[in-house]
């Protein structure tokens, strides 16, 4: 058991002893600041605040009851009530060399695995992919990985944008307009010709934009052409789709689009007619308030010159069509049928957190039972932001294309690589670009707090100091080059002895503890960054140690075999925590 489960489970059983009837599940301990110990728990102040205790007082108590003497040096109070708890070396060498020996990785699966859907990325069927969609993209990608690394059941959803109203005005420009061989060119960019010369003619001129709608009611009619048309633009579409994911690395257990849902969206919208959830509005369907919320905190009530008035969460326009809301509550309705999950999350921008609100409220008034078996989660993202504060866009003011960003990402990546490894042949030096490149984005992306906005900068993902994907990669090469120096770089060192003697030994090792922890924070609030700055802090550590404690020329036989034993394991921590983010490493930059 690591070292923190065993301070955990003691810690638990001392205030059972005290306070039978306690949530113990809240005593939790968490890493803090090295000055005051490795972990820490503060879980005691909220028991002793919901039982009007005196927080520090039970402390004490609890203290006498913890029996850590085999991980831990002296347990101390601090503050309020806090437990400071610092491991004993014997402890600590005790898990590396567990960890050596391949028994874990400083983390464990999950006692209660859950079944989880992540559902993120959704491109639209006939539009480039761009930017904005590797926010959702590497987010989602990054959660599932470190679920799954956790030992939950995951399953991975691409919900495609392939149904609604723009195919009537791309089915318009597809039988009148279409450029054939430019569509064999570059299928995309034909798409989006097709729909953008419609949508201007559309909006200057009436009749075509009835004439998109009469494409657009014989398509969900079922018309044998119409349809034969939209599966070729999905079709299409999913080409360049496999290729941007295959880039990234990214894949779905599923993608199922919204076509997929249409044959129930009639009948949800029945349910909660019959159900007294919706009713009939200005010819159209919605669900309003219920009223059993605050104004402030009802989704459903916008405030408009100080007065609060009706914003519902429609179902059914009032030409009959069916929009977002139908379609997610009939998704949520299918993935709850199909696989049962605890959880649903759904990777999608800030910006889309008013429809979430409603469409959370709107399943569990219209399934309250299900919805008691499912946690519902919207896992927001805030914008990618260009030098002048506003979205980024190329300089022409268009939104730039995913691919084009990655294309370019890797050209600069290569030279930086070629620049500073000239010798290295072409072949490896494009190799390293790829990794680089594609990696400095993902990482960029994945760095921030995921609710913020941040400034899209080249030079600093691509920069080889400070927290960025090259720098953690160039700390992995460098270790990687330390085993291929020795004079038997074949031989793995085995089962050796750990000597955990210098200070920046210890603080390297200590951290390589924490990787789990930062795992499953992770996890349990969806938030990416922290093993990015886990990782980050690894290399850091890893540099101190190894600038501070000569690897090669230890002093000793038995000290340089502890040390590479280190080294690995700096590696194996940095090479998982980059593929959990989904990033390749490279064994030489």
């Amino acid at each position: 058991m690591l070292p923190h489960k065993k301070i955990e489970s003691a810690l638990q059983a001392a205030v059972r002893e005290l306070l039978p009837d306690a949530d113990t599940s809240i005593i939790l301990v968490r890493p803090c600041d090295p000055k005051f110990g490795d972990y820490q728990s503060n879980a005691l102040m909220s028991l002793a605040k919901t039982r009007k205790l005196n927080p520090r007082q039970l402390a004490t108590d609890v203290l006498a009851k913890l029996d850590v003497s085999e991980v831990c040096e002296k347990v101390e109070i601090a503050g309020a009530g806090f437990l400071n708890f610092r491991l004993k070396n014997s402890e600590l060498v005790k898990n590396l060399e567990a960890a050596v020996r391949g028994e874990h990785l400083f983390f464990v699966k999950a006692a209660s695995p859950k079944t989880i859907v992540v559902d993120f990325s959704s491109p639209n069927v006939a539009k480039p992919m761009h930017v904005g969609h590797i926010r959702s993209t590497g987010i989602g990608d990054a959660l599932q990985r470190s679920l799954r690394l956790l030992g939950h059941q995951v399953i991975t959803d691409n919900h495609i944008g392939d149904w609604g109203t723009q195919f009537g005005k791309l089915l318009l420009g597809w039988k009148q307009i279409l450029d054939r061989p430019a569509l064999e060119r570059d299928a995309i960019a034909e798409l989006e010709r097709l729909y953008k010369t419609v949508n201007a003619e559309c909006d200057a001129d009436p009749t075509r934009l009835d004439a998109a709608k009469s494409e657009l009611v014989k398509l969900q009619a079922g018309d044998e052409e119409n349809l034969r048309i939209w599966r070729e633009m999905v079709k299409l579409s999913q080409v360049q789709f496999d290729t941007i994911y295959g880039r990234l690395r990214v894949k779905f257990d599923v993608a199922l689009g919204e076509s997929f849902y249409n044959p129930w969206l009639g009948e949800v919208v029945a349910s909660l007619l019959t159900r007294g959830l919706a009713r009939e509005s200005e010819g159209a369907v919605g669900v309003f308030s219920d009223g059993s919320l605050p104004p402030k905190e009802d989704p459903f009530l916008v405030n408009r010159d100080g007065e609060w008035i009706a914003d519902p969460a429609l179902v059914r326009k009032s030409d009959g069509g069916f929009n977002y809301m139908t379609t997610d509550l009939a998704t949520i309705d299918y993935r709850l049928k199909t696989w049962s999950p605890d959880e649903i999350i759904y990777v999608v921008d800030d910006r889309q957190s008013p429809h979430f609100k409603k469409l959370f409220i709107t399943f569990t008034r219209w399934q309250p039972d299900a919805a008691k078996k499912v946690k519902l989660v919207h896992v927001g993202f805030g914008k990618i932001m260009g030098d002048d504060g506003k979205p980024f866009k190329t300089r022409s003011g268009d939104t730039v294309k995913l691919g084009d960003l990655l294309d370019e990402a890797e050209e600069r990546a290569l030279q930086q690589v070629t620049e500073k490894s000239p010798e290295l042949p072409e072949a490896q030096r494009e190799e390293i670009a790829r990794v680089v490149g594609l990696g400095a984005v993902k990482y960029a992306d994945l760095l921030p707090n995921r609710q913020s906005d941040y400034i899209f900068s080249w030079d600093k993902m691509l920069a080889l100091q400070g927290n960025t994907a090259p720098y953690l990669l160039y700390a992995y090469a460098r270790i990687k080059s330390i085993f291929r120096k020795q004079e038997h770089p074949e031989a793995r060192i085995q089962n050796p002895e750990l000597i955990l003697a210098a200070s920046e030994e210890i603080a390297l090792a200590k951290h390589l503890l924490n990787f789990g922890l930062t795992l499953e924070a992770v996890a349990d609030e969806f938030r990416p960054n922290y093993l990015c700055n886990y990782l980050f802090e690894v290399a850091v550590h890893f540099s101190r140690f190894f600038e501070n404690c000569p690897v090669l020329k230890a002093e000793s036989d038995a000290v340089r075999h502890s040390r590479l034993a280190l080294c690995d394991l700096t590696a194996r921590v940095l090479k998982q925590g980059l593929e959990t983010l989904g990033i390749e490493t490279v064994e030489q930059m």
